[in-house]
C-alpha cells in the first residue's frame, strides 16, 4: 500500500460558520480542523491542506457556566507591573472577534505553519461579510 500525501497547491474550499448560540470550545474545535484539513481524507499534518473559514456573528458565541465573568484574558507589555487582565464580557463589548480567535489559536501547531493557517480565519461580529465572490459553503457546527 502506498502513502498518499498532500500537495501544497490543494484546492481550497470556504465555509461560513455562524457563531450564534454556539458553543466557544465546540466550535473552536471544528474551525481548527478545518483549517488544519483534518476533515479531508489527504490530511497530512505538515502540509497546509486547510480550507478557509469565514465566521459571522462572533458576538454572539456561547460559555458555559460563568465563563463570562470569570474567564480573564491577560496581555503582557513586557515591562514590569504592567500586565493586563480582561473578563470575557468586557473583551465582547471592545472587540469580540478576539474571543474566538484566541480559542482556535490554541488549538493550531505553534510554528510557521500554524501561523499560516490562522491567515486563513475570517472572523465578523455582524451577520455581513464581504467574502460572498468566494462563494462559501455553509457549515453546520
Amino acid at each position: 500500500m502506498k502513502t498518499t500525501l498532500a500537495k501544497p497547491d490543494a484546492p481550497k474550499q470556504w465555509y461560513v460558520v455562524d457563531a450564534a448560540g454556539q458553543t466557544l470550545g465546540r466550535l473552536s474545535v471544528k474551525i481548527a480542523n478545518i483549517l488544519r484539513g483534518r476533515h479531508k481524507p489527504i490530511y497530512t499534518p505538515h502540509i497546509d491542506a486547510g480550507d478557509f473559514v469565514v465566521v459571522i456573528n462572533a458576538d454572539q458565541v456561547k460559555l458555559t457556566g460563568k465563563k463570562e465573568t470569570d474567564k480573564q484574558y491577560m496581555f503582557y507589555t513586557g515591562w514590569m507591573g504592567n500586565e493586563r487582565y480582561t473578563s470575557v464580557a468586557a473583551m465582547r463589548e471592545k472587540k469580540p472577534e478576539f474571543i474566538i480567535e484566541h480559542a482556535v489559536k490554541g488549538m493550531m501547531p505553534r510554528n510557521k505553519l500554524g501561523r499560516a493557517m490562522m491567515k486563513k480565519l475570517k472572523i465578523y461580529a455582524g451577520s455581513e461579510h464581504p467574502h460572498e465572490a468566494q462563494q462559501p459553503v455553509t457549515l453546520e457546527a
